[in-house]
């Protein structure tokens, strides 16, 4: 399936049914009088989040969206049908914009949660509501309310707890892979992952939420590389896992240069909770790893976790780390101080609960 996480579409709401101009003409019954029913009202367009739904790929090849029309009133009084609601289900996490961007109108963050963006136009009275002492036969009725329309955005940004971030090649599909039962694509060169991936890691009893998405570059939020706007799908996680290749020349320019990417994305990303790990120290000797260590550690100013995705090392470690705060996250705990600088307190986790 293509995963695409922005759709311009185009919604229409039901138009109101007309009201109906009629007269009672039945035997032996003088004087009838009105009974020109009123029209129905036109259907809503409503949004309903669905759980499972990962991709807006579905908008590309349908883009208007209008309900039904109400319809029109009859004679002897009955009302014309309501028209039916047009329901559009998209993925949880999705946000609907305005057509310029610059507002959001409803953020689709629970499974099931239904938003009424359009209503449908009322139906107009019928010619027996215009009945009165000083006109006994109105030949008047109501035209049905014009339904509003509205062009929209909807960008996705997926639900995770933990989001990977880094330069390309900095490992992070592998880790992915060796820490849940996702397989996204591994190759030897820059840009490989093209689009997030998401997988389900579980330390002990806790499962939470893990999102890759493509390597940043510096300038990404200029439009270098892939760009930045990936970066949306980890803004509503609890922490990053920051992952440095320590094959880099300079492991610190390395870590910086993506730190200056998140920042100028903006957001609140910068200030969200990040552990630092040092990746592919599989590669490296004693004295290198030393050395590297000591330059991200002071480019950081963070405790570093050493990690390899094809030895293992550092990985329980990052698991734990990452657990402890994803619970911490979901208990809401508002008298709970997290740290900005880093997790330090999150090393050594309490009793040796989170067990994968």
């Amino acid at each position: 399936m293509k995963f695409l996480d922005q759709a311009k579409i185009y919604l229409r709401a039901g138009d109101g049914g007309n009201g109906c101009v009629g007269f009672r003409r039945e035997k032996f019954i003088e004087f009838g009088g009105p009974d020109g029913g009123d029209g129905g009202t036109g259907g809503d367009v409503i949004f309903e989040a669905a759980l499972n739904l990962n991709t807006l790929i579905d908008f590309r090849y349908h883009q208007h969206f209008k309900a039904e029309h109400g319809a029109d009133g009859g004679g002897q009084n009955r009302t014309g049908r309501g028209g039916k609601d047009m329901i559009i289900k998209v993925p949880v996490g999705t946000e609907i914009l305005s057509e310029d961007k610059e507002e959001v109108l409803a953020d689709m963050s629970h499974d099931g949660q239904r938003v009424v963006m359009l209503k449908g136009g009322n139906g107009g009275f019928g010619n027996t509501h215009f009945k009165g002492p000083a006109n006994q036969a109105p030949e008047h009725a109501n035209p049905g309310q014009i339904a509003p329309e509205l062009w929209v955005w909807l960008r996705l940004k997926l639900i995770a707890d933990v989001g990977l971030v880094g330069l390309p090649n900095a490992g992070k599909s592998t880790f992915l892979a060796t820490v849940t039962r996702a397989r996204p694509k591994i190759a030897d060169y820059p840009f490989t992952t093209l689009h997030p991936n998401l997988g389900v890691a579980q330390v002990g009893e806790l499962e939470f939420v893990i999102a890759d998405i493509p390597g940043l570059i510096e300038g990404a939020h200029e439009g270098a590389g892939l760009g930045d706007r990936f970066l949306g799908h980890v803004e509503r996680c609890a922490v990053l896992l920051h992952l440095v290749d320590g094959t880099e020349e300079d492991v610190g320019a390395s870590y910086k240069t993506v730190r200056g990417e998140l920042k100028a994305y903006g957001h609140k990303l910068v200030g969200k909770r990040e552990i630092v790990a040092l990746n592919k120290c599989d590669a490296l000797d004693e004295d290198t790893r030393a050395e590297k260590l000591a330059a991200l550690t002071k480019a950081s100013r963070k405790k570093v976790i050493m990690l390899s995705g094809v030895s293992g090392e550092g990985r329980t470690e990052a698991l734990r780390n990452l657990a402890k705060i994803v619970a911490a996250a979901r208990s809401a705990d508002p008298t709970e101080e997290l740290d900005d600088k880093y997790a330090d307190d999150a090393d050594t986790p309490d009793s040796g609960e989170w067990t994968p």
